[in-house]
């Protein structure tokens, strides 16, 4: 079986198939859409792959719209408009196409990096020892005595080690009243090479793992039955430090709002030093099952 880490990588090496336009494997699982990580990853690599100096003008920021459900285990088209290159700024935008609709539609903008006129970040509310917390799957199999076989599976293939900083809620009684945040330290199962955009569209794809889980956990437990479907309908990051998504980073989630069928989430991903590398703001859909 191909290490996670290494099966991500091979997810995010798009086939060329014109000058701006790139294929996408999409696996075939049991989930009822492709994951959205999954579409804005490959679609960075795809904007990433048409900027000529993209190692010296790296990404820094992408605003992105989940338009509609990808299949799974067909595959995406990613067409790229070159919209500007200037002396400092580059724009791509980006429409994935799948059986000839448009299920995902982003914006990225490279930046080469300047001398800092000035400089400040506010610290992590809290710095834990990764190493210390329990794995996702053997927090789930201490509390329920075994791990059900598709969570099971589902670990064996996923490409991060996820690391929840508080212990997971499994009653509502424990749910009813708890504040809208979220902390896990998470990595790459495996190294992802030395390609800093790799790196950075991996971190694009971990970045929408959790980050709704904000929104639901003053509403249910987070794992077991769930009474509310949920899906992505945004996503925005900003790009502050280099990084590598195969060191262990802390990713800080908070929801202010929820309303409407709709919940805001917002996160901030900082290493293991407290530098804060990339901010993260996301919009869910939410309806009852």
């Amino acid at each position: 079986m191909t290490n996670p880490a290494e099966g991500l990588v091979d997810l995010l090496d798009l086939e060329r198939i014109e000058v701006n336009i790139f294929r996408g494997r999409s696996p075939q699982e049991s989930l009822q859409r492709v994951f959205g990580g999954q579409v804005a990853g490959q679609a960075l690599v795809a904007a990433g792959r048409t900027v000529e100096d993209a190692d010296a003008r790296p990404v820094h920021s992408l605003h992105a719209y989940f338009l509609r459900p990808g299949r799974p285990g067909v595959p995406i088209v990613y067409e790229v408009e070159r919209v500007r290159d200037g002396r400092s700024f580059t724009t791509r935008r980006v429409k994935a196409v799948q059986e000839g609709r448009t299920i995902f539609a982003l914006t990225a903008s490279f930046h080469r990096p300047e001398e800092a006129a000035f400089a400040h970040q506010r610290p992590p509310r809290h710095l834990t020892d990764p190493e210390s917390l329990p794995r996702l799957a053997d927090e789930i199999r201490d509390h329920l005595g075994v791990l059900p076989e598709a969570l099971e599976r589902m670990a064996r293939r996923q490409p991060f080690d996820i690391r929840y900083v508080e212990r997971l809620r499994w009653s509502p009684e424990e749910v009813r009243g708890a504040d809208a945040r979220s902390a896990v330290w998470m990595r790459a199962v495996g190294p992802l090479g030395d390609d800093p955009l790799v790196h950075t569209c991996a971190l694009t794809y971990a970045s929408d793992m959790t980050l709704l889980d904000a929104v639901r956990i003053p509403v249910e437990p987070l794992w077991g039955p769930r009474g509310y479907d949920l899906a992505s309908l945004d996503h925005a990051m900003w790009f502050h430090r280099p990084f590598r998504a195969d060191e262990w980073f802390l990713y800080d989630q908070e929801s202010p709002i929820a309303t409407g069928g709709r919940g805001l989430a917002r996160g901030q991903i900082f290493d293991r030093e407290g530098r804060l590398l990339v901010s993260v703001v996301q919009e869910g859909l939410f309806r009852a099952l």
